[in-house]
């Protein structure tokens, strides 16, 4: 076993892992956070997707020893107490989920990008988004609402993310 300490969510974690577990395993079983899925294990899918240190980390790639001190922030790090994020709530206004089961990774990818290009294009957008994969829908009501929380955040200097 190896120890550890991650800050997730703002929230500062203790833990003792063995060396091949993954940041995706520890972050479900050992914290509860569940948000954070586990697809196709290779990186590809995106539904793993979390922030390390700001940046998008596939945390189905990632071994939970080499994130020891970083910071981390899940789906569920991405509201603040009961608001939604405002890329959260685009994605309920604007219909961009059918299963769920990919929509945490979307999420995290969209705030991440947003942060990086605040007045993305449609095209820019599929770019970014272009990691992610959904088997349940098409990306037309997910680039809307990547779009749409853009010029919400624009519009009222929204936080990129608020870790509890």
């Amino acid at each position: 076993m190896a120890s550890i300490s991650l800050k997730v969510n703002g929230t500062t974690h203790h833990l003792e892992v063995e060396p091949r577990w993954l940041l995706a395993d520890v972050l479900r079983d050992q914290l509860g956070l569940t948000g954070t899925h586990l697809g196709c294990e290779q990186g590809v899918c995106g539904v793993c997707t979390v922030l390390m240190d700001g940046r998008p980390t596939r945390s189905c790639l990632t071994l939970a020893v080499t994130a020891d001190g970083s910071e981390v922030v899940t789906v569920e790090g991405l509201a603040s107490g009961e608001t939604l994020h405002p890329v959260q709530e685009a994605f309920w206004q604007e219909h961009a989920l059918q299963c769920g089961f990919c929509t945490p990774g979307f999420l995290v990818t969209a705030v991440h990008f947003l942060k990086e290009n605040p007045n993305p294009t449609r095209a820019e957008i599929r770019e970014a988004l272009a990691g992610n994969l959904c088997r349940c829908t098409g990306y037309q009501y997910i680039v809307n609402a990547v779009q749409r929380a853009a010029e919400t955040m624009r519009r009222e200097g929204a936080p990129i993310a608020s870790p509890k």
